[in-house]
């Protein structure tokens, strides 16, 4: 694995773009209702007030180390592979995505009394914006 190529603004865009599209996806008009229903809590709100700054920070935190971990990827197999496109980057992001950040969790939320539809909500989000960072990866990368 290696860095040496990696655009970090790219990294940074990615990053960006992926918070942006998860609020979107949890929006009061979208998946937001559904998958608090889904979860059993009917009001629609969460059962604590968590601190701001810990949730928005953790899930920038959290997209910031995917997208990067996405970028190394991309960086190494862009350098073994001139032909390397952004198309190909956004493969490996909904590789990763889906192989990875979906099914890593299903069963931690099975065995911990969550279904499926919320599994899918949450987890389908995590795939979508693997896949568009992926490709803005490789773009910003030069690809």
């Amino acid at each position: 694995m290696t860095i040496v190529g990696l655009n970090l603004l790219g990294v940074l865009v990615a990053a960006v773009v992926s918070i942006a599209s998860g609020a979107l996806w949890f929006g009061p008009k979208t998946f937001y209702p559904v998958w608090m229903k889904a979860r059993g809590i009917a009001s629609g709100r969460l059962r604590e007030n968590p601190n701001p700054a810990i949730l928005f920070g953790g899930t920038f935190a959290g997209v910031a180390v995917q997208t990067l971990t996405l970028g190394v990827v991309i960086t190494s197999l862009q350098n073994g592979n001139p032909g390397f496109t952004r198309f190909d980057g956004a493969g490996v992001g909904l590789a990763l995505g889906v192989g990875v950040a979906m099914f890593a969790s299903l069963s931690h939320r099975l065995f911990g009394g969550e279904n499926f539809k919320v599994w899918i909500i949450e987890t389908a989000n995590d795939a979508i914006n693997l896949t568009v960072a992926g490709f803005l990866i490789a773009y910003f990368n030069g690809a």
